[in-house]
Parts: C-alpha cells; sequence; structure tokens
C-alpha cells in the first residue's frame, strides 16, 4: 500500500486498512489530513459528498489513542443529524475495535437502559449531537467533570450545516464548557463538503472568528482540501434543465426516465415530496419516502428498502442531502431549485461514486419562476460561486440560554466567575450584562450574594421533562402524531386537521393515503387507517431567504447569461418566453421602476434580505410589507424625483432594520427570556443586508411604463 504519511498511522490501523478493508491506497484527503491531525491541529477537512471524510479524521485519532494512551472518553463525533449519527456508528464502531477500543451512540432515541450502561462504561468515542452533550451537561444522573475528563478532540461532521444557525453557536458554547470540564483545549476537526470561505469557518470553529480564544490555547489551524484527482478531475457532471410546468407533469417525466435505475428525487418542501410520491405510484414506480414529518421507523424502513432495491425512487427534502448512506445511486433529480449552490453540490455528490460512473443532476421545473431560479442557482454554479458559510449575528438569546443551562450543570454559578466558562465567545456581546440582569428580573434566574441559580420562572416554563425544552436551540411547530392502531406513521400540521374538508379528511403521509378516523385534540393525536381516496398534506415552513447573488444570477439569466447544461427544448423555449416577457424588468446598467396601471414595481433584483431592508429605508414610499428577492412595490404615487431623492438621501445615512413584528420573534427560540427589545434587535439584525441594499441603493435607475391596450410602452430617462 502506498500513500503520503501513511508510515504515522498506528501499526494496527494501518493492518486493518490494508487486509480488513482491502484499500491499496488511501484518498487524497485521507493521505493529506494524517499530518496535521496527528500534529495536533485544529482542521477542516474538503471533499465532496463521499469523499472519505469520516476515515481522514478517524484513523489519525484512533493513532494518536493508541500511541498516547487515551483512556476513557476521549473523542465526540458530532453530527447535526440522528440518523446520520446511526448510520456512521457500525462504521466507526468497526475502525474503533481494531485497536481495541470502542463507539457508541448518544442521541434522542438512545433508550434509558443504553444511557445508564454508557454512564458506567463510557466508550473511547461518542457519537452525539450538541443537544444530547447539554443534556449530559445538565443531567443530575452524570458527572460532568467526571465524563468528560478524558476529553482530547472533537470531530464535527457536515460542520457547514452547524455553523449556518444557531445550532452552531450553540455547539461553540458546549465545547468551551467542556474544554473548562476537561482542563485542556481540545482539538477541533470540522468535515465539510466544499464551502465559499474555509478559512473563515475553520476560525468560526475554533471559537476565534473575532479573536475570542486567547491565542495561548487555540490550536495550530490547517485547512484540507487535496485537488479533485481521478474521475472526479477527468469528468465534469452530466446536469440537465427541463420545464415541466406542474408537479403531475414531474411524476410523468420521472416515472418514463432512466428505468432500471436507482433515482433520488429532491423536493424543497414535505407537500411535494407526499404529492410527488403519490404521483409516482399512480404510475407504478416503486417509491420511498423521507421527510423529518415520517416517524423514525418510517424513515428507516424507507432508506433500508430503497438502499436493497435497484428500480426505485426515494422522494426526500434535504434530510438525504447530508451523507446518509443509500447505497449506490444512479441519478438525481431536483424538483425545482434550491436556495444555494452548497446545497446542490452536496445532492451532485450523492452520485458518480461507483467507478465508471459520472455526477449527474436533473431538474425538473415545475413553474416557471422556478425555472428561473434553477437557471440562475446553474449560472452561479457554472461561475464558479459557491455561498460563504456565515453564522447568524448576534446570539443573545443563545446566551441567555447557556446562563440558565450552566446554573443547571453547576448548581450555583458565581455572579463574578460565569464569564470564565465562555472567556470572549462571540455568543456573549456587549449586551450580557443586560440580559443576566434581566434573567435575575424575570426570575429565571435568582442571586443570593454571589451565587447565581435556577429561578422560580425558569422553572415553570422549563421544567417539564426534565427542562428537555431549554436543551434544544431550534424551535419545533407543534405537530400531531399520526397513528395506525399502536404503529407510528409520522407527524402532522395542525392545520392540516383544521382546515374544513367534504367528505372524508385524508391526508398524504409517507406516499400513501390515510383517512383520519379520530382526533385526540388534548393528547394531540391523529388516528388513521389505509385509504384509497385522494390525500393530500400541508405543513407550515419558512424557506430559506433568497441571497443576492441567487437573484442577481436571475436577473444575469434574464439578460442572456448561460451555462453549460443541457437544456431541454421545453426549457429553451420556455427561457425564450420568459426573457421576452421580463425584458422591460432588467437592465444592464442597473434596476428598472416598473410602471403598469395603477401599480409601481422596482425590479431591484437584490435579494429578500435586501428588499427588506431596503423597504425599512424607504418607509412610506413602500407600498408593501412583505417584499421578495426580485422587486419592490411601491405606492403609486411615488414618481422618479421622489424615488431619486429618497435614495440620495438614504446613501450616506446609516439604513434601519426591517420592521419586526410580534409573531417573527416568536420563532425565535429563547426571545422570551430575553428583554423584550433586545429579543426584536435580535432578530432585525439577522434579516438586514446592508451591503446588498447599498449596491441597490448606489446603481441608477430607470422607469418603464407599460401602456394599456391603446398606447405604447414608455421608457424614461436614467436616473442615477
Amino acid at each position: 500500500m502506498t500513500s503520503t504519511g501513511l508510515d504515522r498511522l498506528h501499526p494496527g490501523v494501518v493492518h486493518h486498512i490494508v487486509n480488513t478493508l482491502g484499500w491499496p491506497s488511501l484518498r487524497p484527503l485521507q493521505s493529506a489530513a494524517i499530518g496535521p491531525l496527528l500534529d495536533g491541529s485544529d482542521a477542516l477537512l474538503l471533499a465532496p459528498t463521499a469523499g472519505g471524510k469520516t476515515e481522514a479524521a478517524v484513523f489519525p485519532l484512533l493513532s494518536a489513542m493508541a500511541a498516547e494512551g487515551w483512556r476513557g472518553l476521549s473523542v465526540l463525533y458530532v453530527c447535526p443529524l440522528k440518523a446520520l449519527l446511526n448510520n456512521l456508528q457500525p462504521r466507526i464502531s468497526g475502525y474503533a475495535a481494531w485497536i481495541g477500543r470502542t463507539a457508541a451512540l448518544w442521541h434522542g432515541d438512545t433508550t434509558a437502559g443504553q444511557r445508564r450502561r454508557l454512564r458506567v462504561e463510557r466508550p473511547d468515542i461518542l457519537l452525539t449531537t450538541p443537544e444530547s452533550i447539554e443534556s449530559l451537561l445538565v443531567s443530575p444522573l452524570v458527572d460532568p467533570r467526571e465524563f468528560f475528563a478524558d476529553l482530547r478532540a472533537v470531530v464535527v461532521d457536515e460542520v457547514h450545516a452547524f455553523a449556518g444557525d444557531d445550532r452552531g453557536w450553540h455547539l461553540l458554547a458546549v465545547l468551551a464548557r467542556l474544554e473548562r470540564l476537561a482542563g485542556r483545549p481540545l482539538q477541533r476537526i470540522g468535515l465539510s463538503a466544499t464551502v465559499g470561505n474555509p478559512d473563515q469557518l475553520l476560525r468560526w470553529l475554533q471559537g476565534t472568528a473575532a479573536g475570542d480564544r486567547p491565542a495561548a490555547v487555540v490550536n495550530p489551524a490547517a485547512v484540507v482540501t487535496p485537488p479533485a484527482t481521478g474521475a472526479l478531475a477527468a469528468a465534469p457532471p452530466e446536469i440537465g434543465l427541463d420545464y415541466v410546468g406542474s408537479m403531475a407533469n414531474a411524476a410523468t417525466v420521472i416515472s418514463a426516465l432512466h428505468r432500471g435505475e436507482k433515482r433520488l428525487v429532491f423536493c424543497e418542501s414535505r407537500s411535494q415530496v407526499e404529492q410527488l410520491a403519490l404521483a409516482l405510484r399512480t404510475h407504478g414506480v416503486t417509491t420511498f419516502v423521507s421527510h423529518s414529518s415520517l416517524s423514525v421507523d418510517e424513515r428507516r424502513q424507507a432508506e433500508q428498502a430503497f438502499a436493497e432495491a435497484r428500480d426505485c425512487v426515494i422522494v426526500a427534502t434535504s434530510t438525504l442531502e447530508l451523507g446518509i448512506d443509500v447505497g449506490n445511486l444512479d441519478r438525481v433529480i431536483q424538483i425545482d431549485a434550491p436556495r444555494t449552490v452548497a446545497s446542490f453540490l452536496q445532492r451532485l455528490g450523492r452520485t458518480g461514486r461507483r467507478p465508471g460512473t459520472r455526477r449527474n443532476a436533473l431538474f425538473l421545473a415545475t413553474s416557471s419562476t422556478a425555472l428561473l431560479r434553477a437557471a440562475g442557482l446553474l449560472h452561479l454554479w457554472s461561475e464558479g460561486f459557491v455561498e460563504p458559510i456565515v453564522p447568524p449575528p448576534s446570539p443573545r438569546h443563545i446566551a441567555a440560554q447557556q446562563l440558565l443551562a450552566l446554573c443547571l450543570q453547576e448548581g450555583r454559578v458565581g455572579a463574578n466567575v460565569w464569564r470564565e466558562w465562555w472567556g470572549d465567545l462571540t455568543v456573549f456581546d456587549d449586551t450580557a450584562d443586560e440580559i443576566l440582569g434581566w434573567l435575575i428580573h424575570s426570575g429565571h434566574l435568582e442571586s443570593d450574594g454571589d451565587m447565581l441559580f435556577i429561578g422560580p420562572e425558569a422553572e415553570r416554563r422549563f421544567g417539564r421533562r426534565n427542562f428537555m425544552d431549554l436543551l434544544a436551540v431550534f424551535a419545533a411547530a407543534p405537530q400531531f402524531t399520526v397513528l395506525h392502531g399502536r404503529q407510528e406513521v409520522g407527524s402532522a400540521d395542525p392545520l392540516m386537521l383544521m382546515r374544513k374538508t367534504e367528505g372524508p379528511r385524508v391526508l398524504s403521509l409517507g406516499g400513501r393515503p390515510w383517512r383520519v378516523t379520530y382526533i385526540d385534540w388534548p393528547r394531540r393525536r391523529c388516528y388513521v387507517e389505509p385509504s384509497d381516496l385522494p390525500g393530500r398534506s400541508l405543513w407550515q415552513g419558512i424557506l430559506p431567504p433568497e441571497s443576492y447573488e441567487l437573484s442577481q444570477a436571475q436577473r444575469s439569466v434574464l439578460l442572456g447569461a448561460t451555462s453549460p447544461v443541457d437544456l431541454s427544448k421545453r426549457a429553451q423555449s420556455a427561457l425564450t418566453k420568459l426573457r421576452e416577457q421580463w425584458a422591460h424588468r432588467v437592465w444592464e446598467s442597473g434596476t428598472v421602476v416598473e410602471r403598469r396601471d395603477d401599480e409601481v414595481w422596482w425590479w431591484t433584483f437584490a435579494g429578500d434580505r435586501a428588499n427588506a431592508t431596503l423597504a425599512a429605508a424607504l418607509g412610506s414610499l413602500v407600498d408593501d410589507s412583505r417584499p421578495d428577492g426580485l422587486h419592490l412595490r411601491l405606492r403609486p404615487d411615488v414618481d422618479s424625483a421622489a424615488l431619486r431623492a429618497a435614495l440620495s438621501a438614504l446613501a450616506p445615512a446609516d439604513l434601519p432594520p426591517p420592521a419586526i413584528d410580534d409573531s417573527a420573534v416568536d420563532g425565535l427560540k429563547f426571545a422570551e427570556i430575553l428583554p423584550p427589545t433586545l429579543a426584536t434587535d435580535t432578530l432585525a439584525r439577522r434579516l438586514i443586508d446592508e451591503p446588498a441594499a447599498r449596491a441597490t441603493i448606489r446603481a441608477p435607475f430607470l422607469v418603464h411604463t407599460v401602456a394599456g391596450s391603446s398606447g405604447n410602452d414608455t421608457t424614461e430617462g436614467v436616473s442615477a
């Protein structure tokens, strides 16, 4: 076996790589990671899906464990999804057994008996989630100083999925507490597919995004991303874009294409998944379903059956975007388009794993707007753009949660020493003292002299089920459990059960219709039986905001930009028609104000956040409280002079944050334990996109008047 750096791995690990796995060599990432990891560096390991990232992290850590005599729980392997942990555990346990060590799972589905055994006999590697680490820290059944005393390293799989939302801040805060308990800095290793800002992501993982941890306790850092080799480097992916016009037509196309192959179809919502799965089954296609509202057993059965089958389709949301193994795929099909290039790359990477195959993806657009977004996304991808991972700003609600969690963990915490648990981690900004004062004032914390401890309001609000609601930083929408007899099928949004229906109420869940037989409102349970009637499903959900870059890419497509993808004749025709219909809404040199009858639309193509920022800045000139990523609706009486004057006034001024209503604040987990004004300000800071708004303000605009049936269109001169 030949590979650079292999001689530094423990002989027992090398023996099993060669003889148990039968590998003739390591992959480039795995070879490149050996040196930095054995030298103790923090690292970000980058490779496409199925690029061997898990082994790149685990093999050097097992070698260090054996060579340096690590004992007890020394490695945490953290994932964003329980399903991914379940998928990885057998593999990592097998690797650990090579050197006589153990690996075990601890997450929300781990039974009480399994947890008791793990508390008594700690594994060497614990596969877990941030929420489960938090539960271990605050559990009265666990002594965290003993349980985590031997901790040396943490591997964060799919680190980009954490860093982009509040779970990432929660993870960093928990890691800081673990370091204090273990009495040493932890080696931090992140695993990710391609990201746009790897150096910044690694600094964030280290807790040093703003110089947070003192230099003396920060490990050396290395981004490990070897160049693509072999088939991945030689063969560009096969990407296609088709316009089908409806979900029913998408099902017809999928049922006719690639028969005999295994196809993974991604949808952008659970409702789309259910609709498509039902339609595919009417075409006689063997169809499986995976999304977050199905029961764990339903998902596991579907994913296992799909992995073992051949001529079939599995329809999924982003739950299968991450590295869960569903066997060798032949095709990835995308209904409409994800909101980011990074997400597309994750999905594309599910294919092309077998020798002699290529990565591939086919986009099926069900509407003209979806076609435009897909074309824009593919234009960004063809330009080599990948979104930077930007942690959400001002995580003050996480700071409040951490203060309560620390008091649960310690029982009592010194009012003058609590900061030592986190140092200068960015979770705590200059509002930290205000947050602490509010927690005491509101009764969530109590103080006795210089000591802080859990107060009666925290007991009342979070004390049920051993403070379980305090452990997770993401808000879960209330759902009804759907039961067929005693078997859990999944969960349903209350809206599905409240809407008036004529005749039987039939839900679609798991791609099958179920007739509702009884709803137990107090216990939030819905009983069903199989049905032959058509069913439908609806879940409340919020799509990610459309970025400035994606909105601008759609503008470029309308202006004629093309991408090196295979466009079907239907897609070519539909794009040509779109360009003709939207020609008066795009202008190469700036933006367009469209006047039509009594309506005025400003086509900014600035993205959701920037348009919300502009709407707040322009105030009464805007006649739309909910702008989208492409345009703003202005008041009918706003003329070019008024808009020009308003934009000129904004140029040197600070832009105000978007207006926030109470319902939006309610969606921010732990907003109720922040001072009300601070909660509103926190959310507002997350909705503003000042750079994109500034770029839009600086750009010139022209006014295009669309005449009625008896007149001609007119275009006014440029306004800067």
